[in-house]
């Protein structure tokens, strides 16, 4: 067993901990995944039957990872284990006991955006207001109700959720979840959190299915369990309680997907829930200087809702870490663009080496300006998914419909794409008519002429119908790539895309043939599915129940040689030995939206730990004193996290910025000391200054060359001396103290001065 020779004292602990729950502590860097897959692996070196051992995770590639490492030490017997995400294991089991609940085994999976098409369609078919029920609002509703395993006809029930939605004028929610959920029936589709609910609905009303996955699952581990909503708990809890032999990992620390629907209490309450639980704390961190480890232990101590620990590592004492201040989100930009340069030179730092972090994904631009003209290559995280893209989404929807023809969002997506003269109005009046009659779209288009639609209309349909019933034929004859690539040139889309010269047109057709290449692979690779487990099956349903679970993690992988920028969010699970974490202004990070709330800001701090534990060897932090936000220029005030460090731990570059009078900001340590200023900076005047009023000698001048110490004339503030100057020469800011009238800060090429001296 020499695998346990490579763990330290308490991860050997964890791992050969064999029966009864446990819940395993793990700080960042600790060596989570280690633990998790050896203990995997003791199990079965203890004689657990791999078949008996369910592990669920967050994304596909993790499962993946896990799985062949545990391979690489208990041989291939490792591909019997049920390891996979959430999604991807209940989708695995409810593919056979589907029937069940009313459902085809071959049920379609709508991602977000075909479920927010569907909810944008019954907006529209109930004649609501489409800019008070936006679908993304309604959509978001509907999940987190699902979240909370609450149907339909229980929502309706919940005075709580009712209460709520009538405050936002929003009474008709109830309305449109009863038909989505109605229509995603008929059309024999799941979304993502139907894939949690539906499976807590099989386990709760047949006892003969719940009854046999507790006696086959008798080990259960949970990883990173501080993510899971009350769905995902309640399921695992009720497959643990027989044997309860219920592991879980997490860091309650790192739970920072509350918007999600994520449940901290799940980790918190934990011991509460089982008694003789044995907690296991993995406290030493591998991969993180000393000095990044205090800044990430001095900020999340600061929250009251926490599972006691101590972060420490053996590491080096690392350098302290850098705080730019900046006059300007551009000049910000440039500072961490210029630095990262520097970096390479001094310290031989590569491209891959380096990640950008930022709250929100609108502040990547000025970053990617500032790489942009540096030749620095770089990749944005967190944009547009490939399986996202229109011409992949169309492909995939072609072959929906052939697997699943009552797959409605599918069908609307292709129907008259290309233009088979097959529109919007003749559309409607087939939805009017199934939802009539309570049948699928896909079963009124079969008979048309009998439902009184006109002979052109009918074999326009007749025409496209003819096609998909000729694919389906071949499913169980034809593999996925023999059937996918027919589909493509027959129904018109490869040659429509073929013949776009655009730049646009030519790279839509480059992710067309992409996708084709991956079904090609999909079909002669020696192939895994979401579980890891070898796929024999390579038919076209197959290949859509792997497609149809894959997360952006798992999207093909993106270049290696290049600067990352991602929100901190994506970041999570991640490492990089250079940390450029920007934007560190109050209303930015913390959010304005998450500071009403102790909940909110707690997460917020979360947030900040987990983008402090990325680093391995450096970490920097950047905020702007302006920045552009929603086309107007606001002041800013360096985050209250920056304060809530020691100044010991940090190399303040640029000083610090006193929060203004009246902001509610009382930031101690840092921000209210005085700025020291150099002996060669003028002294403030004191005596008061008259504001002056329509004075005729008053010329506004050219103040690009306005320095310190310059005596100046305002129309508005009157006579004032230029105390400093910041910022680059497209955003300078001169501060500059008007007596009587206080200090003001201006942007110099908006200025309106006339310089007397």
């Amino acid at each position: 067993m020499s695998y346990l020779d490579e763990l330290n004292e308490i991860q050997r602990q964890a791992v050969e901990h064999i029966e009864g729950p446990l819940m395993i502590i793990a700080g960042p860097g600790s060596g989570k995944t280690r633990v998790l897959t050896y203990r995997i692996a003791h199990l079965m070196e203890m004689g657990v039957d791999p078949y008996n051992i369910l592990s669920l995770t967050f994304t596909n590639k993790a499962a993946r990872e896990m799985k062949n490492r545990i391979e690489k030490i208990s041989g291939p017997e490792a591909r019997s284990l049920y390891v996979g995400t959430f999604h991807s294991v209940f989708a695995r089991l409810l593919r056979l006991y589907a029937p069940k609940l009313g459902y085809p085994s071959n049920f379609s999976i709508y991602d977000t955006q075909d479920a927010r098409s569907l909810i944008k369609n019954i907006i529209k078919e109930l004649g609501l207001n489409d800019n008070i029920y936006k679908a993304n609002i309604v959509s978001n509703r509907i999940s987190n109700a699902k979240n909370h395993l609450l149907s339909p006809k229980k929502y309706a029930a919940n005075l709580e959720m009712i209460t709520e939605d009538e405050l936002s004028s929003r009474p008709k929610i109830k309305t449109i979840y009863k038909h989505y959920a109605r229509r995603c029936f008929q059309a024999g589709a799941m979304d993502f959190d139907d894939l949690l609910m539906k499976m807590y609905e099989l386990i709760s009303e047949h006892a003969d299915i719940l009854y046999k996955l507790q006696h086959q699952f008798k080990f259960i581990m949970i990883d990173e369990f501080q993510d899971t909503n009350e769905a995902q708990y309640m399921i695992v809890r009720k497959l643990a309680d027989v044997h309860r032999n219920i592991g879980v990992v997490g860091d309650d620390a790192q739970s920072i997907y509350g918007f999600r629907g994520a449940t901290i209490q799940n980790i918190l309450n934990f011991e509460k829930e089982y008694e003789n639980l044995k907690v296991y704390k993995l406290e030493q961190n591998y991969r993180s200087t000393k000095n990044i480890v205090n800044i990430a232990n001095e900020i999340i101590k600061k929250n009251t809702g926490q599972l006691e620990k101590t972060i420490w590592t053996d590491n080096g004492e690392g350098i302290k870490t850098k705080v730019f201040k900046t006059a300007s989100d551009n000049e910000e930009a440039k500072r961490v663009a210029n630095n990262l340069q520097e970096e390479q030179l001094r310290n031989h730092f590569k491209n891959e080496d380096f990640a950008i972090l930022y709250r929100t994904n609108a502040q990547s631009r000025a970053m990617e300006d500032a790489l942009r003209t540096r030749n620095v290559p770089y990749v944005v995280y967190g944009g547009m998914s490939f399986y996202q893209r229109k011409e992949i989404k169309d492909l995939l929807a072609y072959m929906k419909v052939i697997v699943n023809p009552k797959d409605e969002e599918s069908l609307r997506r292709v129907i008259n794409f290309p233009t088979r003269g097959i529109g919007n109005t003749t559309m409607q009046k087939v939805t009017i008519v199934a939802n009539q009659n309570e049948i699928s779209i896909w079963e009124v288009l079969k008979s048309l002429s009998f439902y009184g639609f006109n002979a052109r209309i009918t074999n326009a349909v007749d025409g496209f119908i003819t096609l998909i019933e000729s694919y389906q034929t071949s499913l169980g004859k034809k593999d996925a790539f023999q059937i996918a690539s027919g589909i493509a040139k027959e129904s018109g889309m490869q040659p429509k895309l073929y013949d776009d010269k655009t730049v646009e047109g030519l790279s839509r057709y480059e992710n067309f043939q992409e996708l084709l290449n991956s079904i090609k692979e999909f079909v002669e690779a020696d192939e895994v599915d979401t579980l890891g487990t070898k796929v024999e099956d390579k038919t076209l349903g197959s290949y859509l129940q792997q497609v149809s679970l894959l997360t952006d993690a798992d999207d093909k992988k993106k270049s290696d040689k290049a600067v990352k920028l991602m929100t901190i969010h994506a970041a999570k699970g991640l490492e990089f030995p250079v940390v450029y974490l920007v934007g560190m202004e109050e209303e930015l990070f913390p959010s304005k939206m998450s500071m009403g709330t102790r909940e909110g800001l707690e997460e917020e701090r979360r947030l900040f730990y987990v983008a402090a534990t990325r680093a391995e060897k450096k970490f920097v932090m950047s905020y702007a004193t302006t920045r552009f936000r929603f086309g107007k220029l606001i002041y800013c005030q360096p985050s209250r996290f920056i304060d809530e460090i020691s100044p010991m731990n940090l190399e303040v570059i640029g000083g610090l910025t006193k929060p203004k009078p009246n902001t509610g900001g009382k930031f101690g340590n840092l921000f209210n000391k005085k700025k020291k200023r150099t002996a060669a900076k003028p002294a403030r005047p004191t005596r008061p200054v008259s504001k002056l009023k329509d004075d005729p000698n008053f010329k506004a001048q050219d103040a690009s060359a306005l320095a310190e110490g310059m005596n100046v004339k305002h129309a508005r503030f009157g006579e004032g001396t230029v105390m400093e100057i910041e910022g680059d020469a497209q955003n300078k800011i001169a501060t500059i103290s008007f007596g009587d009238m206080g200090e003001k800060r201006i942007l110099i090429r908006f200025a309106k001065l006339q310089i007397l001296s």
